[in-house]
């Protein structure tokens, strides 16, 4: 596994502060596959200097010639498919077909999307006497996780450098490879020196130091609530803008008179893609009283299917901590009718494809993000206690709608307190706004909308 031993600071590869580095391991076996530089706060001080720099000159840059370099850099992206692929993989532990489908595929087709939105997107509008100006918000702080490593970089840096603006990427520490690759990919595209920047280090360290530092205008952070809170924190010391992509525990509601096989079957899948590590999974499960224990039949015989075509979780942490919540879930009452806390493997971060039945709004893995492969089933009364069970947590990030017909479905999606509803079985656009409401984040990615998040306005009157 190939893995530069300094930072992409202001166009070239430069050693790093100091001496400390981070382990990169294989979460399927366990095994070193290399090492990356810890960055320090002069790091982040170097790359944000370096954003400053370039800032005027990429802000003035037509928007015609920002849309040619995202449009580079979908082709560099897309020349090497298959080493992304190969890379979060390694790193992630995500079977390599998923890899390929999703994480190497996804980015490319969303950096496709900004370089025709830079193309042609309207910067100004005349509205009355004035002239209304978009311009880009200044240097971005993006703070990227580990569940989509590639997916979430390019989903703020690709609208940044659409706007305008200059960006200095810390990314998660368990998946740093495919940030160096995508810094490659970024040199390839020809983005002049010191308009993307990399720094690779510890979230307390060169994260903090990248949410607070004064010369970032724009903190982009997708994560957990709880450092979410941290960074809006820090942040808003400075008033200084943030968008955060935070935690979900979104409700996947089966209506009377949907398709249950269906329904059960896409549910326990969304649940158990990337292992179970995607905010947005379709975490509950409710069913009518009178479908309920059809539907868990049909859940834990979807689940045992799984088996070995889930990877494992990201890392020893991650998987004692959904250990933990399905011991929890037990111990408060639920039934397990698949899984449980036994390793699959005897090497490796597994997680067996887990289903928790009899499950209470008030239960704890009811209310907290597991961010493993377990589904949990709730039953409800009727409509209105199905919305009360769906809206009953911090969190409104997604979550799906299943009935006879889509208008039944829709009405019931729009009642819902989430930033985003799928109806029987929509597919997901990666050009719709993605981002939560409530504790589930500030803001919105992709499409327009995440354009939107990296301009300010400013009107010329005349």
């Amino acid at each position: 596994m190939k893995a530069h031993d300094g930072m992409y600071l202001d166009g070239a590869w430069r050693p790093a502060a100091g001496a400390d580095t981070i382990e990169v391991v294989n979460p399927a076996d366990e095994q070193v596959i290399g090492r990356v530089p810890a960055g320090d706060a002069s790091d982040i001080d170097a790359a944000v200097r370096a954003a400053r720099a370039a800032l005027p000159g990429w802000a003035a840059t037509p928007p015609a010639e920002r849309a040619a370099r995202l449009a580079a850099l979908r082709d560099a992206l897309a020349a090497r498919e298959d080493e992304i692929a190969e890379t979060v993989t390694a790193e992630l532990g995500s079977p390599l077909p998923f890899s390929r489908s999703v994480h190497a595929a996804l980015p490319i087709a969303v950096a496709g999307s900004y370089a025709e939105l830079a193309a042609t997107h309207a910067f100004e509008e005349r509205t009355g006497n004035s002239t209304v100006l978009l311009e880009p918000v200044g240097v971005v702080g993006a703070i990227t996780p580990w569940n989509y490593p590639l997916h979430q970089i390019v989903a703020k840096v690709a609208p940044a450098l659409a706007a305008g603006c200059t960006v200095v990427l810390k990314p998660a520490e368990d998946t740093p490879l495919v940030a160096q690759l995508f810094a490659e990919t970024v040199h390839e595209a020809g983005v002049p020196a010191g308009v993307f920047n990399l720094v690779t280090g510890r979230g307390p360290v060169a994260g903090q130091a990248l949410a607070e530092h004064p010369g970032v205008d724009l903190v982009s952070f997708t994560g957990s609530t709880a450092v979410g809170r941290r960074i809006g924190a820090l942040a808003g010391a400075a008033v200084k803008r943030v968008a955060l992509e935070l935690g979900g525990k979104s409700a996947n509601v089966i209506l009377p008179g949907a398709d249950l096989a269906r329904a059960v079957n896409v549910g326990v899948a969304n649940v158990m893609s990337n292992s179970g590590q995607t905010c947005s999974a379709w975490t509950r499960m409710l069913v009518h009283r009178d479908e309920y224990e059809q539907a868990v039949t049909l859940a834990a015989t979807a689940a045992a299917k799984y088996g070995d075509r889930i990877g494992p979780v990201v890392n020893a942490t991650q998987r004692a901590r959904v250990r933990g919540y399905i011991d929890k879930g037990v111990a408060e009452g639920a039934r397990l009718v698949a899984g449980g806390t036994d390793s699959p493997h005897p090497r490796g971060y597994f997680v067996s494809p887990t289903v928790l039945a009899d499950v209470t709004p008030d239960m704890t893995v009811a209310q907290e993000e597991i961010f493993g492969p377990v589904l949990t089933m709730l039953r409800y009364e009727d409509e209105e206690d199905a919305l009360r069970i769906a809206n009953g947590t911090v969190y409104g990030l997604s979550g799906a709608v299943w009935a006879a017909d889509d208008a039944a479905a829709a009405a019931f999606a729009r009642r819902m307190e989430t930033g985003q509803v799928d109806i029987n079985g929509g597919r997901f656009n990666p050009l719709a706004p993605f981002g939560g409401h409530k504790q589930s984040g500030v803001g919105r990615e992709l499409g327009t909308h995440g354009l939107a998040e990296f301009l300010q306005t400013k009107s010329l009157q005349f």
